[in-house]
């Protein structure tokens, strides 16, 4: 390089290199946050194809059909974990760091088997509400309940999969399954279907979305199981299932919150309005998921680092770390909602004139993005720190003003007022976070804050014990 170029890269490049080899704990999580970031930025045009295809292939009503049946069977997978896919971030770091390798086989086996059971016990209860509430269905969403919720139970074990990994620091082996190789076969299948002459609509989308996810979920299983073997030695298991479960069920209710909270805008346009309309609105709010997922690539970075750091007593280096993750998320955030902003009806209309539609529900919905990126991943951070139950309230308040809003505003004014109450709501949640990280944990993180504080005590945490707060 000449030599005034070559100033200007070579420290760039050191800064990428230190990343990639991953020499400390902060770079582990910068490693993480920008792999999981690549995933979804893979992961965005596998989806992005595959609906703009499924779109194209089966019109605006028998997609809408699709992705109204499809979320609820995602909502219904993750909740059948009881939270522990999160509670295993939380303490597999823990167990690492002081050696206690028994307790990992233990927590990785017992979150496996009580995602499994329960999983399926919510998918028999589902398909026994359609038989016994048969008349008071739509005849066009029968079948399609039926096989979406044959695919619950491989949903549970992928999302505690993807935790275990995710603990790991393996987030090629978290991400990708759920985002780029299961969307990836669903449209593989629908369109081999489609050339050997099948119709293209709902039932057959779901019947491609239900072998897809039980191929991806046994390989993922196969390959955690095999990496956690290498890892960890095997040994004898031991249990903490009281202490599990007394983290995983205030996690659950958190998860609940958080899936209804970014789903209820679709759910509730599917009872109000027709299969058209949650077509369009589906397809805003995807593109919108552009914008979303770096949010997403930072808490797949930060949260077993802010276990960890919190774990060690370091508050210092604790402070430090929430803001760069505040920064990480809140100026690549504005860089591509103004993308895609400036190419949103273009892409829109890949989906079919009608979508375009959907213009202004983007632009009301990356305002709450915005919002909830000035915060980055709040609730993470109260999640690794013991604060599960008043993250709670603040999803559960942040949950009964989004069901309230959309209830209101989207009979007044259709997927437009989903998209606003979505927004509000995310302005609620943001402000809640602000509040109570401030008051627990003497944090004010916020992206535009100070870069460090002052005086911040260092203090030794008892780990797996109640919180310092």
């Amino acid at each position: 390089m000449p030599n005034r170029l070559s100033r200007l890269a070579l420290p760039k490049l050191a800064q990428i290199f230190a990343i990639l080899e991953n020499t400390d704990g902060t770079r582990n999580a910068e490693r993480t946050a920008l792999l999981a970031f690549a995933i979804r930025i893979l992961s965005a045009a596998v989806a992005f194809l595959s609906q703009i295809i499924l779109a194209r292939s089966m019109g605006g009503f028998e997609y809408g059909i699709f992705v109204f049946i499809w979320v609820f069977v995602i909502i219904a997978g993750n909740l059948s974990c009881l939270g522990l896919h999160t509670t295993v971030i939380k303490f597999l770091p823990q167990y690492e760091t002081t050696g206690q390798n028994s307790h990992i086989r233990g927590l990785t086996f017992i979150s496996r088997v009580f995602a499994i059971i329960i999983a399926s016990i919510f998918a028999l209860i589902g398909v026994g509400a359609v038989f016994f509430f048969e008349n008071s269905i739509p005849d066009y969403y029968l079948v399609p309940i039926i096989l979406g919720g044959c695919a619950i139970p491989m949903i549970a074990l992928g999302d505690v999969l993807d935790g275990t990994s995710r603990a790991n620091n393996w987030p090629i082996v978290a991400l990708s399954p759920t985002f780029i190789i299961r969307p990836g076969l669903i449209i593989l299948f629908v369109l081999g279907a489609i050339l050997i002459g099948y119709e293209a609509n709902a039932r057959l989308a779901l019947l491609c979305a239900l072998a897809s996810t039980y191929i991806t979920t046994f390989a993922q299983f196969i390959t955690v199981t095999y990496k956690l073997g290498n890892r960890f030695q095997k040994g004898h298991y031991e249990w903490e299932i009281k202490q599990w479960v007394g983290v995983s069920i205030p996690i659950f209710f958190i998860e609940g919150f958080y899936y209804l909270l970014t789903n209820a805008d679709v759910i509730i346009v599917g009872f109000f309005l027709s299969p058209e309309r949650v077509a369009i609105y589906f397809a805003a709010a995807k593109t919108m998921a552009l914008v979303h997922f770096i949010y997403f690539a930072v808490k797949a970075g930060a949260a077993p680092r802010f276990s960890a750091l919190y774990a060690s007593g370091d508050m210092g280096a604790l402070n430090k770390f929430v803001k760069q993750t505040a920064r990480w998320t809140f100026f690549p955030t504005i860089a591509m909602g103004a993308f895609v902003i400036v190419f949103g009806q273009f892409i829109l209309s890949m989906f079919g004139e009608s979508f375009i539609e959907g213009y202004t529900v983007m632009a009301i919905l990356l305002i709450g993005i915005l919002a909830k990126a000035c915060i980055g991943p709040g609730e993470v951070l109260l999640f690794m720190a013991g604060h599960q139950k008043i993250c709670t309230i603040i999803y559960a308040v942040t949950l009964s003003a989004n069901l309230s809003l959309n209830f209101a505003l989207i009979p007044l004014f259709g997927i437009m007022g989903a998209a606003m109450a979505t927004a509000g709501a995310m302005f609620i949640e943001a402000i809640l976070l602000f509040i109570v990280i401030y008051k627990k944990m003497d944090i004010m993180m916020f992206v535009f804050s100070p870069a460090t504080k002052q005086n911040v005590p260092n203090y030794t945490v008892q780990t797996n014990r109640k919180s310092t707060s």
